[in-house]
C-alpha cells in the first residue's frame, strides 16, 4: 500500500499507481473540494449499492468517510480497477478489501470483498470539521483495530508493531481532540495513529469486539464507531482471561488498564450504554447468536459462545 500525507501528494500518488482517469466517489458534501480533483466522472450517491464505473475510467478515487470508501471499494471490486482513498475520518476502511453498503437509514444492504486498494492520501485539514461524536466513534473503532490485532489468530510481529504505535497515538491525542476539535497538532497525531491502526487491521484482521459491533450496527442501523466504543471493553475483559499478555501490552500502550482505559475513552466521547441507542434488552440473545457466527468472533483466540456473548452484551446494556 502506498501511503502519503497531504493533498499536494495526490497527483504524484495517482501517477505512482498509474491512474490517469479516475472515477470519483464523493458525496455532495465535498463538492467544493471534489470538483477540483481529477476525474472522468463523479458519483455522488453515498452510500450506494448501484454504483457504475464508466468504461473510460482507469482507477477509482474515493473521498470521504467509511461509506464513501466502501462505495469506492464496491466500484473497485466490480471493475477490477485500483482504488486510491482520501479518508476524512479515522475508520480504517481505506486499508481493507472488504466492504459493507448500508441504506440511508444505516441498515446493512450488501457486502463483499475483492476491492483493490492501492494507495491512501491522508490530509489532516479534511478532519478538522469532523463532529465530536464522529471523531470519537471512528477513533475508538481504530483503537479496537489496534487491540484486536495483538491477539487475533492472524496476528504477526509486523501487525503488533503497527497496533502498539497506533494505540499509543490514539490514546494520547483523542482526549485533546474531544476537548478541542480545532487542535490541529492533536488531529495530526490522531490521524497518523488511525493510519497505523488501519495497517494493523490489514495485517491481522478483526476480533470479538468487531463481531459484536457489526451485529448491533447491522440490526439497528447504529454507528459502527459507537458500537465498537461500547463493545471493546467487555471484549478485552473476555480476552484477558484467554491471552493476558497481549491485552496487558495494549494497556501499556494506552497508558492505562486495558478495560478501564478504553471504557474511560468511550465515556469521554459520550458513549455509555446500549440502552442509550434504543437497543431492546430482549433482543440481546438474538444479537448474540448473530455475533457468534461472525468472522471476528471466529478469529478470536477462542470464539465466544452465544451465551458468553449474551452476557457481554448484557454487561453494557
Amino acid at each position: 500500500m502506498i501511503v502519503s500525507f497531504g493533498l499536494d501528494t495526490l497527483a504524484a500518488t495517482l501517477a505512482e499507481i498509474r491512474v490517469e482517469r479516475p472515477f470519483l466517489v464523493a458525496s455532495e458534501r465535498w463538492s467544493a473540494l471534489a470538483g477540483g480533483l481529477p476525474h472522468v466522472a463523479w458519483w455522488t450517491e453515498v452510500p450506494s449499492g448501484r454504483v457504475e464505473v464508466p468504461p473510460e475510467a482507469d482507477g477509482i478515487l474515493a473521498l470521504g468517510g467509511g461509506s464513501a470508501i466502501d462505495t469506492g471499494k464496491l466500484a473497485s471490486a466490480r471493475s477490477g480497477l485500483p482504488l486510491l482513498s482520501i479518508p476524512t475520518t479515522y475508520s480504517g476502511a481505506e486499508w481493507t478489501t472488504f466492504y459493507g453498503i448500508r441504506t440511508p437509514d444505516r441498515r446493512l444492504q450488501a457486502g463483499g470483498t475483492g476491492a483493490l486498494p492501492a494507495a491512501i492520501v491522508y490530509d489532516v485539514d479534511l478532519t478538522l470539521d469532523l463532529p465530536r461524536t464522529d471523531s470519537g466513534g471512528t477513533a475508538l473503532n481504530a483503537l479496537a483495530h489496534c487491540a484486536e490485532a495483538l491477539y487475533v489468530r492472524g496476528r504477526s510481529a509486523e501487525g503488533d508493531e503497527a497496533a502498539l504505535a497506533g494505540a499509543a497515538a490514539i490514546a494520547q491525542s483523542l482526549p485533546v481532540v474531544l476537548a478541542d476539535p480545532d487542535a490541529r497538532e492533536a488531529r495530526e497525531l490522531l490521524l497518523r495513529g488511525a493510519a497505523d491502526a488501519g495497517r494493523a487491521l490489514s495485517l491481522a484482521g478483526l476480533g470479538l469486539a468487531h463481531a459484536l459491533a457489526q451485529a448491533l450496527g447491522g440490526a439497528y442501523g447504529l454507528s459502527h464507531g459507537a458500537m465498537n466504543a461500547l463493545c471493546l471493553p467487555p471484549a478485552l475483559e473476555f480476552n484477558r482471561g484467554l491471552v493476558p499478555e497481549p491485552v496487558a501490552r495494549f494497556g501499556r500502550a494506552i497508558g492505562a488498564d486495558a478495560v478501564d482505559g478504553t471504557r474511560a475513552l468511550a465515556r469521554l466521547a459520550g458513549f455509555e450504554r446500549l440502552r442509550d441507542f434504543g437497543v431492546p434488552q430482549g433482543d440481546l440473545g438474538r444479537i448474540a447468536a448473530v455475533a457468534a457466527g461472525r468472522g471476528g468472533n471466529l478469529a478470536n483466540p477462542r470464539p465466544a459462545t452465544v451465551e458468553e456473548i449474551g452476557a457481554l452484551l448484557d454487561s453494557i446494556w
